[in-house]
């Protein structure tokens, strides 16, 4: 068995934080509480939902960009999980925010992509080879965009012999779903073409959000013609291309991969293209995913990572001592206020108060102690709560058993006016006080 340190172990858990790209990259969505945005700038806060809450903190430098945020908002943030060492609390370091109204198109998006998925929509068993040579083309798209010009004047200079069939639809707005998925259904009931193109120009998700609703899917899944997709840019995907036979970038790159070039050399040409763009694709996106891989490990061991993690050590601390001066001053009061009412109850103002009185030769002052102190005739000064009176001394009085007894219960006393002085304390001073612990 071994026995491992508190702080050897959580650089450990850090460390398998660190190694797991899942937790390197990843969107979570949740509801803010518990916001803090203390002087160092740095945002400190929880996500949480109906199960769990999870820290997170969002440094100053990244911040910059970020919608102002506050409780009970809706988000959606992105950064890595790591663990917070000091605490030992593993938290979500973030690097991006956006509202969660702005990301629901983006969840929609990957909720029906993962359920098609499952389902066997994008495997490519079932993905129909397209006709190296069809003599008709099907065009689904609008009637009035300059995606169908584009594809129209492609086809023309490529292969001009190839008949074309338009199935115009609605290709953005409410209702386009259906129509498109409609229109696509018309031309397989047609019968005369051999290949459907489904196209539509750039724009933005909200756009080209008809070829992500699942009704233009099931329409493309269940075609009987191989079907080509060109929506949108060359960055633009839509569950459409997933499921389709062919991908295009654009509607003018679906027009070209649906036809052959009229001359043999443009074709092998194109065809040597197509592979060598593959080859290319594929190159630049395993060194994509090596960059990014080795971005996420130098920022892990770059300075201004650590930097960022003592910053908010450093808010901890200064936190800490505040409220350790705080407690340590209000301990301090309390022990002067002790001390004082202590020393209120050892004055002989008290003593004075409660009938007593302090007696004084006069004129040299001498506090009186002793009946010897005190000839016939002497002169004194007699001191109660309220002031001071003269006297002289007359004969001296004999004790009877009657004072005496008195005398023994109040205690004794040398000159009938005066009590013994209180037995000598020790001042209290700041080392014979209790300490702080």
């Amino acid at each position: 068995m071994r026995i491992v340190g508190v702080g050897e172990i959580t650089r450990y858990l850090k460390d398998l934080f660190g190694e797991d790209p899942y937790l390197s990259d990843v969107w979570v969505r949740g509801e803010i509480t518990g916001y803090a945005q203390p002087a160092s700038g740095h945002r400190y806060f929880s996500l949480k939902d109906e199960t769990a809450q999870l820290r997170c903190v969002f440094f100053r430098q990244l911040a910059t960009y970020a919608p102002p945020l506050r409780n009970g908002m809706a988000v959606l943030a992105h950064g890595r999980l790591s663990v917070y060492e000091a605490r030992g609390e593993y938290q979500l370091y973030v690097d991006a925010v956006e509202d969660a109204g702005i990301g629901l198109l983006h969840l929609r998006f990957e909720e029906l992509k993962a359920r098609l998925e499952a389902e066997g929509l994008f495997e490519g068993e079932r993905k129909r080879p397209i006709p190296a040579r069809p003599s008709c083309v099907g065009v689904v798209t609008s009637a009035s965009g300059a995606a169908l010009r584009d594809i129209v004047r492609t086809l023309r200079q490529r292969c001009p012999l190839v008949h074309v069939i338009i199935a115009p639809a609605l290709v953005q707005g409410e209702g386009a779903a259906a129509e498109v998925a409609a229109a696509l259904d018309a031309l397989n009931a047609h019968g005369g073409a051999d290949v459907a193109i489904v196209a539509r120009g750039g724009g933005s998700l909200e756009d080209l959000w008809a070829f992500n609703e699942e009704p233009v899917a099931r329409a493309i899944y269940r075609s009987r013609l191989p079907v080509i997709t060109g929506v949108g840019h060359e960055t633009d995907f839509t569950i459409a291309d997933f499921v389709a036979d062919h991908r295009a970038s654009t509607p003018t790159a679906a027009a070209m991969a649906c036809v052959p070039d009229a001359r043999e050399w443009r074709r092998d040409l194109a065809e040597m293209s197509d592979h060598m763009t593959l080859i290319m694709r594929a190159q630049v996106e395993s060194a994509r995913d090596f960059l990014a891989l080795a971005r996420r490990d130098l920022l892990r061991a770059s300075p201004a990572t650590r930097i960022a993690s003592e910053r908010q050590r450093v808010d901890d601390a200064t936190h800490n001592l505040s409220a350790r001066i705080a407690h340590y001053l209000e301990l301090r009061h309390e022990r002067l206020r002790g001390a004082a009412l202590h020393l209120h109850s050892l004055s002989p103002l008290l003593t004075i108060g409660r009938g007593f009185a302090v007696v004084r030769r006069e004129p040299e002052g001498q506090v009186v102690t002793s009946v010897g102190q005190v000839p016939s005739g002497q002169g004194l000064s007699i001191q109660v709560a309220d002031g001071r009176f003269a006297a002289v001394a007359v004969a001296r009085i004999e004790s009877t058993p009657d004072v005496e007894g008195e005398r023994r219960r109040e205690g004794p006393a040398d000159s009938g006016v005066n009590r013994p002085r209180p037995p000598r304390r020790t001042p209290l001073t700041a080392d014979t006080l209790p300490s702080e612990e």
